[in-house]
């Protein structure tokens, strides 16, 4: 039988009845007993403090507009279509110049289509912008089965840019997105103009795993690298959750809005050394609560998790050489980053930021589209 190509029109619409069951699930959460001395409602050394997020959830509940937040995201062109028998959800948004570059953007966990939501805008003089949500991720669900990860989403997206319209392309990326986006340029070199990639000192935790620990580091960069891996390692109870219990955290996530809601909320605390802000200081409180409503009511919280899974399991290299001309925008720099990542300077376009973090398109919007626009011309 042959697959149905379309491109079906999205329009979200979320059910009055979703809302109201998310209002009182908020209303009658079941809060832990508080312990003396952990009242800070900044020190997060522990995880999310509770008294933190009860003052978060209570805004959620009271304060948030998910109406409004879903006329926004409306004001975008959305599309549906099915590849391999998987629905994929997508953002496509014309720029008024009709010869302009398409320019895919591929984001990770625990983010969405809506992480980028204040760049499209900064792009679309110059770019036709197409975002695409992996399977699991926000309207790209339900699952429809088993075996999603890179190499089977990259391919998908791959094909859904033909059924745009697009044989050239560029891509971006942070996150898994980083890895769809370095394998597209691997595998379709000659429709890939240019790969760019945001990063943040998170990225070094991956030396040493993902990528090889490279030689002729001092004994002070050894250090500095085993204090970043260190600090990762405390924060890596989520990821090995994921990779390797998906279906167990998966029925909190789906059934207790607060524990969704504190499981993506503590990836969006800065950690920058000795910085105390809180999520909503870093990113857009409502911003950040549209993308956490979105994982609630598509109950993408177990569906992303199996993404997880199946990378963890594929035995796939998360990163693939390439010949295609590359850009890294370094967030919140570590002079590690590139030492260890890139240590033959073969990236041509290497910027680094002081400001931002994992989550540049929320954090520094206009310093990530000025840097992607800007490499982009360079190679042109």
């Amino acid at each position: 039988m042959n697959e149905n190509t379309a491109l079906i029109p999205f329009r979200i619409d979320i059910p009055q009845a979703d809302l109201d069951d998310l209002r009182a699930r908020l209303a009658h959460t079941r809060w832990p007993e508080p312990v003396p001395g952990l009242a800070d409602r900044t020190d997060f050394s522990r995880g999310i403090p509770p008294v933190y997020l009860q003052e978060l959830a209570d805004y959620w509940r009271d304060e948030f507009d998910w109406r409004a937040q879903e006329a926004k995201l409306n004001a975008y062109e959305h599309f549906t279509t099915i590849v391999d028998r998987q629905r994929f959800h997508g953002v496509h948004v014309r720029s008024s110049n009709p010869e302009a570059t398409a320019l895919l953007l591929n984001h990770g966990w625990p983010g969405s289509f809506v992480e980028y939501q204040q760049l499209v805008p900064l792009l679309t003089d110059e770019f036709h912008v197409v975002v695409l949500s992996p399977p699991g991720f926000g309207f790209s669900t339900p699952l429809s089965g088993t075996g999603w990860e890179l190499a089977r989403t990259t391919e998908a997206f791959a094909e859904i840019m033909t059924r745009l319209g697009y044989e050239r392309f560029a891509a971006h990326g942070t996150d898994i997105g980083s890895g769809i986006t370095g394998r597209l340029a691997a595998l379709h070199p000659e429709r890939v103009i240019g790969t760019h990639i945001g990063a943040d000192p998170r990225y070094l935790g991956l030396v040493g795993e993902k990528f090889p620990i490279p030689d002729g580091l001092s004994a002070d960069e050894i250090a500095q690298l085993e204090a970043v891996h260190s600090a990762d390692a405390a924060d890596r109870g989520y990821l090995e959750m994921q990779n390797h219990r998906p279906d167990t955290i998966g029925v909190a996530l789906t059934d207790s809005p607060v524990g969704q809601l504190a499981w993506i909320a503590e990836k969006f605390k800065s950690r920058a050394d000795g910085d105390r802000r809180t999520p909503e200081e870093s990113v857009d409180r409502d911003q950040l609560l549209t993308n956490v409503s979105l994982y609630w009511f598509t109950r993408s919280g177990t569906a992303s998790a199996q993404f997880y899974y199946e990378a963890e399991h594929s035995g796939l290299e998360f990163a693939m050489p390439s010949g295609v001309p590359s850009g890294w925008a370094v967030f919140d720099a570590h002079p590690l980053v590139r030492r260890t990542m890139d240590p033959w300077k073969a990236i041509g376009h290497w910027s680094e930021f002081t400001e931002g973090g994992h989550f540049p398109a929320m954090e520094e919007p206009k310093l990530l589209a000025d840097d992607i626009r800007t490499f982009l011309r360079s190679i042109s």
